[in-house]
């Protein structure tokens, strides 16, 4: 997924005032301001209530549901191997949102309000997941070689202390 594709993918849906915020490791990029390696998709942060108008938008971008496992997860893809990685999510009144079912053990995943933010992918300004909460959900998986290195960056950007095993 190149960077020009995600700043559309993420315009197309805030042009049709749906939420969204960037995950992943097009999150970390964007939270550096900057491409550091290719990446095979976007992972995106969206709500769950809106998934019906966000798969009509993004099926006017070539997109359809490749794998449903809702309310957890979907992914689209299009045909020319584009992929978006759907994460919904549902707000508390507080401001905390949750992925139904999502923890590594299967409870939901909390995202605290204070981790929505942005970031800048070819200088235009987007949502994204903050560095601290990046981090915190990299913690349920055993990490790839390309984790440790987002997540390095990470922690050398915004000063935060790696944990174990990364």
């Amino acid at each position: 997924m190149q960077p020009d594709e995600v700043v559309r993918v993420v315009s197309a849906l805030q042009g049709e005032g749906l939420s969204v915020w960037i995950d992943g490791g097009w999150g970390v990029d964007a939270l550096l301001g900057r491409v550091t390696r290719r990446h095979d998709d976007v992972d995106l942060v969206v709500e769950l209530q809106e998934l019906p108008q966000v798969y009509g938008c993004l099926s006017l971008l070539g997109f359809a549901v490749a794998e449903d496992f809702s309310p957890v997860r979907v992914v689209l893809q299009s045909p020319d191997g584009r992929q978006v990685d759907l994460h919904p999510v549902t707000f508390a009144e507080d401001g905390t949102a949750w992925q139904i079912g999502a923890s590594p053990e299967g409870s939901d995943c909390p995202y605290p309000a204070e981790g929505f933010t942005v970031g800048q992918i070819l200088g235009t300004t987007v949502p994204c997941l903050s560095a601290a909460l990046q981090l915190e959900h990299h913690r349920g998986y055993p990490p790839r070689e390309r984790d440790r290195r987002d997540m390095a960056l990470l922690a050398r950007q915004f000063g935060l202390d790696l944990p174990a095993p990364y």
